[in-house]
């Protein structure tokens, strides 16, 4: 699914979803940026900013994954031509702008890509960090990575990006590998998806066709994990995910260990750590939780 940051605000676990922002990762740019503006369509979501953000790293070159997401960037659906106009903001500039005009504490980031945009947000404007609920990322990982032994994607691609926004003093959730290798999508879930039987259900099928094969063929797994989801699963319902709170910080400087998310499980955790990593999934609830979101998009007409 597209990696691309997105601002919501909880409210006794209701969710109004205030923007979608993009950012390079699982493709360039502009090619995320149409696949978020074409899963709007499929889900139909008309009633709020999409924009486009950093085109590349703070400090690197870019680095996409093809191999897993396919040259679009969402292969496996055939994707409809969007119909919602960008924003004319930045998406650095349209985060702010959310969290400045609501009130603190009730705007909660959910990046679920390369963390450029949300580093660049809070060091344009450092008054967001104070009100800013929390920052629920897709990333990381304490135990393994998937784009080097020890690193995943979304924090290897822009690791400067990632230390900014692990360091800043608003609480962070990491959701990393060690918690979306346990949504498995196994037969019994396709067949759940597959039994809804309406357009976005079907969408998603046809994205998990194409996600099973690549992740088969190039991570050896006979179901296939589905990450950025987690990190929404959790702002929807936290119970579904336990987390432990610990240090974390992420690793700039080593030959075999550039993106590294360092998590310190030594001692319980000082009084002022601002960092939570996800250990365990309700696989079940997860995916009941999914269900039921597409069961109440419905048939959307496009």
């Amino acid at each position: 699914m597209t990696r691309s940051p997105s601002c919501w605000r909880t409210a006794a676990r209701k969710l109004s979803l205030l923007a979608v922002t993009t950012v390079v990762g699982n493709q360039t740019l502009e090619k995320v940026t149409r696949n978020a503006l074409a899963v709007a369509r499929v889900a139909g979501i008309t009633d709020v900013p999409f924009a486009a953000g950093s085109a590349r790293p703070l400090m690197r070159q870019s680095e996409n994954a093809p191999s897993i997401h396919g040259e679009s960037g969402l292969d496996g659906p055939v994707l409809p031509e969007p119909t919602l106009i960008l924003d004319k903001r930045h998406a650095v500039d349209l985060i702010i702008d959310i969290i400045m005009t609501n009130e603190p504490g009730t705007v909660t980031l959910v990046p679920t890509g390369g963390l450029t945009n949300i580093a660049l947000a809070a060091r344009k404007e450092p008054r967001i960090v104070e009100r800013v609920k929390e920052v629920v990322l897709m990333g990381g990982g304490y135990h393994v990575g998937n784009w080097s032994a020890v690193a995943e994607f979304n924090i290897i691609i822009d690791p400067e990006a990632a230390h900014i926004v692990f360091n800043e003093k608003w609480p962070v959730v990491m959701v990393g590998l060690d918690l979306t290798h346990q949504a498995l999508a196994t037969p019994a879930v396709r067949e759940q998806i597959a039994a809804i039987n309406t357009g976005p259900a079907r969408f998603v099928g046809e994205l998990l066709d194409f996600f099973g094969e690549t992740y088969r063929d190039v991570q050896g797994f006979d179901s296939p994990p589905v990450h950025d989801p987690c990190a929404v699963a959790y702002v929807i319902d936290p119970s579904i995910v336990s987390t432990v709170k610990v240090p974390v910080d992420i690793e700039l400087n080593g030959t075999l260990t550039l993106g590294m998310t360092v998590a310190d499980f030594r001692a319980p955790a000082p009084a002022d750590c601002t960092t939570s990593v996800a250990v365990t999934l309700d696989h079940a609830r997860f995916w009941n939780l999914i269900a039921d979101a597409l069961i109440r998009i419905g048939d959307v007409e496009s």
